[in-house]
């Protein structure tokens, strides 16, 4: 979520929500379409900024299409025209009455900008205000005062305003029919930018928060601009700025808000718990269309989390969950038949966007009845299918769990009798972590999310285990679930586990190949996510571990729909740091926002693998 184009992180906002839309070369906007401005109040009294593009055509009746965004609703100014309208280029023929605002507290909007502001379940007085009142009170005044519609409203957004169309399907007004939810925020600690499994996202959170989340003076329409961090090599920035207890004096010095509130919360405790909107996804009553991307880097937690919790609470309202092989985002206008060096075979971004997306708006908004939809269309990438089933995970599919054995191999059933204490170990240096990419770079990007291993699989702080070469296809569909045995000589550690699919010998390279990748033996990262241990027991209760002893460690690699050719290898690597895409774990128990230099240590992991501790994965194999 939260994409910044100001914090070089451009790709959702830049897309959809930015002024930078791809141009509709063969759609004239300004023709067809006449644009106002509206400051539009609040309940409050607060004013937010909003661009109504209205169809020149007085003579039909138009839903309308809200989208509100942090990062900015221009360009501004009533002859300043947008290069298009709406989530895709086919929306604005169809004939929308398109609305893009500016949320509380950004560009020309007044008030205070909070970052994933909570949800306020009990409204007392109209001084009470939330993400979900702003929209409700911005329908009822474009039903009052833009004329020639037809009574309906829809909502999308992507990132963070993704998460502004969750909010807004909670209270919803009667009025709204429709909302897509794409790849939204929705908790911050457990799964969502600026944490996983507790973990702080230390590169994606400095970008972010340095080019969106400054002190402002009042409404402006001008960006703040990107930090310069002085090299091109972000690895050796964060490694030089040191603790994360420093960042702020060194290189914020309070301009940055929302980078001291989390400092002040390394748990998670209400503030966090405040910010998840899930428990209020009831009483729906409108069609949902939740979108997520398998190598979305940001916000993969976020939709699918959506998704499950609308089923869990309005099982008999009309919702689907659309994931594809893309990036985050990448489905908004991307043709989406590759990412990186892995290929799809199709253009699966212009499939959604004239298969799916606009004949939901036009089915909700319209009563156009183009296609419907099953409960769950997703990607299958490696045999790089469309696939729909009637929920998700499909119900057919079957656990099974992969292990750990002796020699580095990895294979179903689990591994033989012998020493209890039968594993791998690997020294753990802070001032020497394992990097998530081979690739130089001060942002993440979003390549590394399929980007090949080699780089990490011969390090000597990283375990590797591999299957043998597979007789049949394997396919997986469904949450990945990491279970290890594993012990330290500290009292903290992080552990990351990533799934890789790895090519034959003799794959064929890619054509064009401009980078000269060698696809034999590639290792292409499927699926990777870390956990800190300090939270096996509880994320709100941090508890250290004993020095040498044994202790099972489980969390989630997310869900993933993929098939592993036959003659292709399956592939486990085990390791402690992902830096800097992670911070650094001082490997000793300690509230690591207030860590000193010194705290941090060397440490000796182990990696058990026997019949008493049995490691591996945790997969749904669907037949």
């Amino acid at each position: 979520m939260l994409r910044g184009v100001w914090g070089g992180l451009a790709l959702a906002g830049l897309l959809v929500s930015g002024w930078g839309a791809r141009a509709q070369e063969t759609y004239d906007i300004r023709a067809h379409y006449r644009k106002s401005e509206h400051m539009i109040p609040m309940r409050d009294g607060v004013k937010l900024y909003a661009a109504v593009y209205a169809p020149r055509d007085g003579s039909g009746r138009y839903p309308f299409l809200v989208h509100r965004t942090p990062y900015g609703s221009g360009p501004y100014g009533p002859d300043a025209f947008r290069n298009s309208l709406g989530p895709s280029q086919a929306f604005a023929r169809e004939g929308y009455i398109f609305v893009y605002e500016d949320v509380r507290g950004q560009f020309r909007s007044e008030g205070e900008f909070v970052v994933m502001r909570p949800i306020l379940p009990d409204k007392k007085s109209p001084r009470d205000t939330d993400e979900s009142t702003d929209l409700y009170d911005t329908i009822e005044w474009l039903l009052k005062n833009v004329p020639n519609h037809n009574g309906r409203v829809g909502q999308w957004g992507i990132s963070y305003p993704g998460s502004q169309t969750v909010w807004g399907m909670i209270d919803a007004h009667p009025a709204l029919r429709a909302s897509s939810p794409q790849a939204p925020a929705i908790d911050m600690f457990i799964g969502d930018d600026f944490h996983h499994n507790g973990a702080f996202r230390l590169m994606y959170t400095f970008s972010w928060l340095s080019g969106s989340a400054r002190t402002r003076k009042g409404p402006s329409e001008a960006r703040d601009a990107p930090f310069d961090y002085g090299t091109p090599d972000g690895y050796r920035f964060f490694l030089r700025a040191g603790s994360v207890a420093r960042i702020d004096e060194k290189y914020f010095q309070g301009a940055v808000p929302t980078w001291t509130e989390y400092m002040q919360h390394p748990d998670y405790d209400e503030y966090w718990q405040r910010q998840n909107p899930v428990r209020y996804l009831k009483n729906i009553r409108h069609a949902v269309l939740t979108v997520a991307g398998w190598f979305d880097a940001e916000d993969f937690y976020g939709p699918l989390e959506t998704y499950r919790n609308i089923e869990k609470y309005n099982p008999s309202n009309t919702s689907t969950i659309v994931i594809g092989p893309w990036l985050h985002g990448g489905w908004a206008s991307m043709p989406g038949d590759s990412l990186g060096e892995v290929r799809f075979g199709s253009k699966t971004g212009e499939y959604y966007r004239e298969k799916v997306e606009l004949p939901f708006f036009n089915l909700y908004l319209k009563d156009r009845e183009d296609t419907r939809l099953p409960e769950a269309l997703v990607f299958e990438t490696g045999a790089n299918q469309w696939r729909s089933f009637d929920a998700w995970p499909p119900r057919q599919a079957e656990p099974r769990e992969i292990y750990f054995h002796p020699g580095g191999r990895l294979a179903f059933g689990p591994p033989p009798g012998g020493p209890a204490d039968a594993a791998e170990s690997f020294t753990s240096d802070p001032a020497r972590p394992v990097p998530f990419s081979a690739e130089t770079r001060t942002t993440q990007g979003h390549l590394w999310m399929v980007e090949d291993q080699r780089f990490a699989s011969t390090r000597p702080d990283v375990l590797v285990y591999e299957s043998e070469v597979l007789g049949d296809d394997l396919t997986i569909a469904g949450p990945i679930v990491a279970s290890l045995w594993v012990s330290t000589t500290g009292t903290d550690a992080d552990w990351i586990c990533k799934l890789i699919d790895v090519y034959p010998g003799n794959a064929p390279d890619n054509a064009p190949n401009p980078r000269g990748i060698r696809a034999g033996d590639f290792q292409m990262l499927l699926a990777g996510e870390v956990f800190r241990s300090k939270y096996r027991n509880g994320y709100s209760k941090p508890e250290p571990l004993v020095p040498g002893q044994a202790t099972r460690i489980e969390f989630s690699l997310r869900d993933r729909f993929h098939r592993f050719l036959k003659r292709h290898r399956v592939m486990v690597q085990v390791q402690s740091s992902w830096f800097p895409v992670i911070d650094r774990n001082p490997q000793k128990f300690l509230d690591i926002y207030r860590a000193a230099e010194s705290d941090f240590q060397v440490a000796t992991h182990r990696v058990y693998r026997s019949e008493k501790y049995p490691s591996g994965v945790k997969l749904l194999v669907l037949k």
